[in-house]
């Protein structure tokens, strides 16, 4: 019987694609009252394992549209977007959504917790989402919180915690399944300092522990500075500030 080297197996999967995340030529427009409003623009984007990108600017440049896109919860009128070499785009509704719960996490401006479930539910929800058993998930979601330091806040509810646990909690969620890329719109713009500096250095330390790739939208130049590059878009392009 022949072994196999999954190690060497997989670095040589890996070593066919040189980007975890490629958009090419993105075009996005949206109808106005009198026009039609261009916001992507042939747009590339490229991300590697494990790198950290912020996306910087000033409202309505089209940072939200473009998050959106690469997480597939919008489309592009045009281009392609690869992960691991594989256009996603091609995916019909279902396979998408499997993409999304496997391969990405989300984290926003508003946690979007749901109320009425306790912090260990709501981080477990991928976890069911994807087909794993009750005690699987809950151990999952415990671990996750636990790192985040949430270990004694387990069975509080959503509604009973501070605004800075809610976004732990919503971090835990986006972070359960261990995604090739964390998207985070705005993560910390309802936070106080204190705590949006403990959520910035979270990221960072997450982003290390758990290989994945970090896309951020802000506007807090703080949080943009803990990314390895930062970008904005004009004239409906990506343009690297450094």
């Amino acid at each position: 019987m022949v072994k196999t080297n999954n190690k060497t197996d997989q670095a040589t999967t890996e070593n066919t694609w040189a980007f975890l995340l490629e958009a090419k030529s993105l075009y996005k427009s949206f109808s106005g009252t009198k026009a039609r409003f261009e916001v992507l623009k042939k747009l590339d984007f490229r991300i590697k394992k494990q790198e950290t990108v912020a996306i910087v600017g000033a409202s309505g440049i089209g940072k939200s549209t473009l998050l959106h896109i690469l997480g597939t919860l919008d489309r592009p009128d045009q281009g392609l977007l690869l992960f691991q070499n594989e256009d996603v785009l091609d995916y019909d509704s279902l396979q998408l959504a499997r993409f999304r719960n496997r391969s990405m996490g989300f984290v926003f401006q508003f946690h979007h917790l749901l109320p009425e479930f306790s912090a260990l539910e709501n981080a477990m929800m991928p976890a069911l989402i994807q087909g794993l058993d009750k005690q699987t998930a809950a151990q999952l979601a415990e671990k996750i919180l636990v790192r985040v330091g949430l270990a004694d806040r387990l069975d509080e509810k959503a509604t009973e915690l501070s605004g800075g646990e809610q976004q732990r909690v919503a971090l835990a969620r986006a972070l359960v399944l261990k995604p090739a890329i964390l998207l985070a719109d705005e993560p910390t713009g309802n936070l106080d300092k204190k705590n949006s500096e403990q959520i910035h250095d979270l990221l960072m330390e997450l982003n290390q522990e758990m290989g994945m790739a970090v896309v951020v939208v802000t506007h807090n130049l703080a949080l943009a500075s803990y990314m390895a590059r930062e970008a904005t878009i004009a004239d409906g392009r990506l343009d690297y500030l450094r």
